[in-house]
């Protein structure tokens, strides 16, 4: 068989286990990618020994008959989990160097289940960022192209958006802090979910905002989310915010029949200035659902408009509290001193030539709103909407809404370069339709739903009520059905 690499993880599975191909072969398929796609500078750290190793080794638990649904499938890594042995930077030069000795609980679970990793993916630094420019690395390129124009893949998660979209991958892990995950996969025609804050473990994962941050899977189809996202999830004592649940066979929900369930469309949504095609193509996702059975309610979600500015305070407000822990003495990057520095001089000059200019702008805004002055002012007032916001989900939900309808993103991927340079604001409004549901710790889905007039991808997000995936999931896959969307990237790389 050729093209192995653009299978899906439920094809190249039920192939796997039927003995049509091994995992060794389908590892060599995207090891081969790997090497065609640098272009698109999606991953960073290859581990091919590693993963023919694991390869070969899933082979033979397949023949034993001991085979999870994720044994033998090749997945890449976001750099921003911590991988025994293998370079851990989190995009970042003040990691440089840093292997770890220990494996992240999610990146493990992955492991144990048979799943082949393949290598490292690029990022945004520390997962700031909504264009994948802010890596040491460089920026990630978008396999879909306009024009001769490169194009952002989305951020922080881009290197896995962009690898899962050239198939490069069969999957890939993602995080989302404020829409890292669903943002990235909007703009690469691709599928990703962020569950229930404490439905997967953090552990071993490099922090950004402890609150905020959610592991989940990025896959071509709703069917591999399903999947993936089982051998993600799981309660580890090692977090104490991991959440003590029984793990569904989430690929079982996918009944297709979503016959009585109430969609909600949330009018705060409607932004001044959304481009026609978004608004179309919303219109558009809802009348699939209410074709396939949905009722389709309008909502009100009154604290919207407050999100970004509460998410602009806490996350930086957090991550300059987990980022303090970075100042060269034990790990990582150590600045070259001179003759009379001190520790304090280390600390500086280490820390000004280990982060880069997004992580400094949002570490200097974060100790700004903790600092004795403004701390009532910004932070406490930040918590105080956050939890409002939380409130206007739950009364949607107590009113019998289902899931929420959403644009998962105001516009289509942008070019490289556009918005990096100009006013940083511009950058934050990308997470306008996300960082709620990071804010009061829901599960979301984005998936591809259409084309805009140039042929790019536009993906559609829906929001689930807290530990409900299967429902969420089961409702996507409707939606992906009755969408019909098939298209890839034209292949230039």
């Amino acid at each position: 068989m050729s093209d192995l690499n653009k299978l899906t993880i439920a094809k190249a599975r039920d192939l796997l286990r039927a003995g049509e191909v091994t995992s060794v072969e389908l590892t060599e398929a995207c090891l081969a990618a790997i090497n065609e796609g640098r272009a698109l500078n999606a991953f960073v750290h290859d581990t091919p020994e590693l993963a023919l190793d694991r390869a070969g080794a899933a082979d033979a638990r397949i023949q034993s008959g001991d085979a999870p649904a994720m044994c033998g499938i090749p997945i890449g890594i976001k750099d921003l989990f911590c991988t025994e042995g293998v370079a851990s930077q989190a995009a970042s030069r003040i990691l440089e160097g840093f292997k770890p000795e220990y494996e992240s609980q999610v990146s493990a679970q992955l492991r144990d289940a048979g799943a082949v990793m393949l290598g490292k993916l690029n990022m945004d630094e520390f997962a700031m960022g909504s264009s994948n420019e802010t890596s040491v690395y460089g920026n990630v390129v978008n396999p879909w192209k306009v024009d001769d124009r490169q194009l952002t893949p989305g951020g922080s998660s881009g290197g896995s958006a962009a690898a899962v979209a050239a198939d490069l991958c069969l999957a890939a892990t993602g995080t989302d802090t404020g829409g890292s995950i669903r943002q990235p996969a909007a703009f690469t025609g691709t599928v990703g979910i962020k569950p229930t804050y404490g439905r997967c473990s953090r552990w071993g994962i490099v922090a950004f905002a402890s609150s905020l941050d959610q592991a989940g899977p990025m896959t071509k189809t709703v069917r591999d989310a399903a999947i993936m996202l089982e051998a993600m999830c799981g309660h580890d004592p090692k977090d104490s915010t991991s959440a003590d649940l029984p793990v569904p066979d989430f690929e079982s929900m996918l009944t297709g029949d979503i016959r009585g369930q109430k969609i909600g469309i949330p009018r705060e949504y409607r932004m001044d200035g959304m481009p026609d095609e978004i608004d179309a193509l919303w219109a558009k996702g809802a009348e699939m659902l209410r074709d396939a059975g949905a009722e389709i309610v309008d909502i009100s979600l009154p604290h919207t408009q407050y999100a970004l500015p509460a998410y602009y305070v806490i996350a930086p407000a957090e991550a300059s509290s987990n980022l303090a822990r970075y100042d060269g003495v034990r790990y990582g990057h150590r600045a070259k001193l001179e003759a009379g520095d001190g520790i304090t001089q280390m600390y500086e000059k280490t820390r000004a030539e280990g982060f880069g200019a997004e992580v400094q702008r949002r570490v200097m805004i974060g100790t700004y709103v903790l600092s004795a002055g403004f701390y009532d002012a910004y932070y406490n007032r930040a918590r105080k909407v956050r939890t409002l916001i939380k409130r206007d989900f739950e009364e949607a939900f107590a009113r019998g809404i289902d899931c929420i309808l959403t644009p998962a993103t105001p516009s289509a991927a942008f070019g490289l370069g556009e918005m990096a340079e100009a006013d940083p604001v511009q950058m934050y409004l990308n997470d306008v339709f996300t960082v709620t549901v990071n804010l009061a710790g829901l599960p979301g889905i984005a998936l591809p739903a259409g084309l805009d007039a140039k042929g790019l991808p536009l993906g559609l997000q829906l929001i689930g009520r807290p530990w409900e995936e299967g429902a969420l999931l089961r409702t996507a896959h409707v939606l992906e059905d009755a969408s019909g969307f098939v298209s890839k990237p034209e292949k230039w790389w």
